[in-house]
């Protein structure tokens, strides 16, 4: 019986780290966002928006939606650090458009645990891509924010 060895040459070496590059760089964008990628959803329309919300575990309604043009501030500070802190959490970073016009859309949440109105999830979206987003209580008394995945506390 022969056993056969193997050989690594300076182009195996090469092609072998451009591979795992490429599956790093796709487990990372799969990872943020929950496993969730924008760019499988059409999020230029309601539907399609509704579809990406879904798969992030919301039912929201899309009689609801409301759209509204935002410019991200050129300078974060105070409450839109803090805001953009929870994006990074959860994989986007919207320090990368400063003074950017991006479009807001904002649905009512159908299946919060234990609250069944005055949640709202938001998206933010520019270039036909999911940039940001929360869920949010709009209830004055017990309001609150956080990403697109439920907190623990919550389940």
């Amino acid at each position: 019986m022969k056993l056969k060895s193997f050989h690594w040459t300076r182009r195996t070496v090469v092609y072998a780290l451009i591979g795992l590059a490429v599956l790093l760089a796709l487990a990372v964008i799969w990872r943020s966002n929950g496993g969730v990628l924008s760019a499988h959803y059409n999020v230029t329309t309601t539907d399609g928006r509704i579809a990406y919300l879904q798969a992030l575990g919301w039912e929201a309604d899309p009689v609801t939606e409301t759209a509204q043009e935002i410019v991200i501030p050129r300078v974060f500070s105070g409450v839109f650090s803090d805001y953009n802190a929870l994006q990074k959490q959860q994989g986007f970073d919207l320090s990368r458009f400063r003074g950017k016009q991006v479009s807001r859309c904002s649905y009512e949440v159908l299946n919060y645990p234990g609250q069944k109105e005055y949640i709202r999830a938001n998206l933010l979206i520019y270039n036909h891509e999911v940039i940001g987003g929360d869920i949010c209580s709009i209830y004055a008394e017990n309001g609150f924010m956080h990403g697109f995945s439920l907190p623990e506390q919550e389940l």
